[in-house]
């Protein structure tokens, strides 16, 4: 969004409503703390001003000690309850704006739920998605402005507002002196306002201006800067490659880069400045307009030194509400900008189809799939993943997918479980097309170990349940058919036990075929009856493997099995392999059926790997 773009007062009272809405929603008790902070904070010295005034005006009149001392004792118990009231609603103002950070990452999160896959993995989307985290996270862009701003906001009207009730009585007192009378004196007192009023708009509006455009020229300098300056240090995977090829070097030569171009950005703090000193002098004339006229109707006798207090106390804060709503009107210009674009993010539709019709959960587990002529693009691209797709599978079915990489092996089983729609033709579950299934019920039926699979920094029993509850028999079970028991039994928390260190000093640190393992009791603990298998084993030594593998059947027990993989020797536990080739299924039969066939693609692959595995 360039400077130059405007929105209109309703556009901006609607985007402001909504990131009301927004924080109310993700950071609860955060508004109410707000609110109560602003007007105690504004009030709180208007109390100290009337009271001031009171005082003195006894003491320069009547010297009653009795109203004296009454006076002098409600400002120490009023200041005092306010100063209470103040100091804990400062503990919980803070506590909860510290929090929302957290909170705006749930934003991102939930929107990341709930999107489409088919957006998960649309590059635009995810530049955009980042955008608007980095822009937020970053800079504070948006919701953040509106947090900081909406304070300031509301002390200002509520100190012009009590201002105004404060500073009545000056213009409608009058003085032994006509000219300190004359309502030009009125005039020119307001007059001053409104110029210092116009005079800070303009100098917080150019300092927005100058804001958003440094901002924009230094996102790009802060991305690359967190990356080799931060990222590239701590991320462990990168570590290994950061050590054994110097990355280092470039880094660090990239962040002397990165800092020069920096220093050319300094110069927009000097001209901030100018710009706040420029509104502060205008102030400043202000005041002495305003307290000249105050010093004015004193000396010819309009009212007492106590007033005086009062309305040069009123007047100060009167100018400094001006002030503080004014920076919030014009801040507001600037974060809906910043909020505009966030919800235009997060108000991308999910195109997918959810479907309605519920799957029938079966006590026999018979489900039958199957793909008519399927042919698929993804987005973005003209050539076929997969042409014209025609396979069926029933329950019970242990079905190998093999094929060199790009295939199309991997996206046939995105198709199954609905993270992509077919181009064409259709998938059938039960004779019913499987986009008219109801979407989370659909995917229930399916317990996937992907290839690029996820552990979490949780206890092994909720990686293995997905759940906090964990049904601790059934878990233990799932971990040993997949082969974690001598593992497993040396944890001595159990279940309980913490993977990795992210969270929890004590966590464990598994290899990468343990995870397999855990991903595997996953899938099984999950009981759904298809489960999809994707290079399972990719992690796994010859001795683990071939302990799943022989295992298999009992595994896997009444379910219909997909088994993806590049091993060709690793499928012949399996009736039925399906051999795909440029998105098209080629071949399928046994093992021995495919082998005998020396001109099929089966056997190619079966004979450039056999040197390998020493076996026919």
């Amino acid at each position: 969004m360039k400077k130059t773009d405007k929105l209109s007062v309703s556009e901006r009272i609607s985007l402001t409503l909504r990131a009301y809405k927004t924080i109310k929603k993700y950071v609860p008790g955060l508004m109410p703390a707000i609110l109560i902070k602003a007007l105690v904070t504004a009030l709180h010295p208007f109390a100290t001003i009337w009271f001031s005034a009171r005082i003195l005006n006894e003491i320069a009149g009547e010297k009653n000690l009795q109203a004296l001392i009454i006076l002098a004792l409600s400002v120490v118990i009023i200041n005092f309850i306010i100063s209470v009231v103040k100091g804990r609603i400062d503990i919980l103002h803070g506590e909860r704006e510290n929090q929302m950070w957290r909170y705006f990452s749930k934003v991102f999160a939930d929107k990341q739920l709930s999107m489409d896959y088919v957006d998960i993995e649309d590059v635009n989307i995810q530049k955009r998605k980042d955008k608007e985290k980095y822009n937020l996270f970053n800079f504070g862009n948006g919701l953040a402005q509106f947090v900081w701003t909406i304070n300031s906001t509301i002390e200002g009207a509520v100190s012009i507002i009590a201002s105004v009730a404060m500073v009545v009585t000056l213009f409608t007192s009058t003085s032994e002196n006509a000219v300190v009378n004359s309502p030009v004196w009125v005039l020119a007192v307001f007059a001053v306002i409104v110029i210092g009023m116009l005079a800070n708009s303009k100098v917080f509006k150019k300092n927005n201006d100058m804001f958003m455009a440094w901002s924009e020229r230094l996102t790009p300098f802060n991305r690359l800067y967190g990356f080799f300056g931060f990222t590239l240090c701590k991320d462990n995977e990168r570590a290994k490659d950061v050590r054994i090829y110097r990355q280092d070097i470039p880094a660090d030569a990239g962040l002397r880069k990165l800092e020069e171009r920096e220093k050319a950005e300094r110069s927009y703090y000097l001209k901030y400045n100018i710009g706040e000193a420029a509104a502060a002098l205008v102030t400043g004339l202000n005041y002495v307009v305003c307290y000249l006229f105050v010093a004015l109707k004193a000396f010819f006798g309009a009212f007492g030194v106590g007033s005086v207090v009062q309305y040069v106390g009123a007047l100060g804060r009167f100018a400094d509400g001006i002030q503080k709503l004014i920076y919030g009107i014009t801040d507001n210009a600037v974060y809906t900008i910043h909020l505009k674009n966030l919800y235009e993010f997060l108000d991308l539709p999910n195109r997918k189809y959810q479907g309605t019709t519920p799957v029938k959960k079966r006590r026999d587990n018979e489900y039958k799939i199957e793909f008519n002529n399927v042919s698929f693009k993804y987005p973005g691209t003209e050539t076929y993943a997969l042409k014209n797709l025609s396979f069926k599978f029933n329950t019970g079915n242990r079905m190998a997918v093999v094929g060199m990489n790009g295939s199309g092996k991997t996206t046939m089983i995105k198709l199954l479980c609905r993270l992509y729609d077919p181009t064409e033709g259709e998938i059938t579950l039960n004779g019913i097309n499987i986009m008219e299934y109801d979407y989370i019920a659909y995917t229930s039926v399916f317990s996937v170990v992907f290839q690029d699979f996820k552990l979490f920094s949780f206890s092994i029993g909720q990686n293995v349940a997905t759940d906090i509850a964990v049904d601790d028999r059934k878990a233990i079970d799932s971990l040993s058919k997949a082969g974690f028991s001598e593992r497993f039994v040396s944890m001595p928390k159990g279940l309980d036990t913490p993977l990795y260190k992210d969270f929890e000093e004590d966590g464990v640190e598994i290899s990468g075929g343990e995870a397999q393992k855990i991903a595997l009791a996953r899938a099984l603990y999950k009981d759904a009856p298809f489960i999809v298998l994707d290079e399972p084993t990719a992690a796994l030594d010859p001795i683990a493997e071939f302990e799943i593998y022989s295992r298999f059947n009992e595994i896997v027990g009444d379910k219909t099995a997909i088994y993806i993989s590049h091993r060709l020797s690793s499928c012949r536990f399996c009736d039925d392999i399906a051999v795909f080739h440029e998105g098209e299924l080629i071949q399928r039969g046994s093992h021995d059926a495919l082998f005998s066939d020396k001109s099929g693609k089966y056997y190619e692959l079966w004979n450039a790997q056999a040197q390998y595995y020493g076996v026919r």
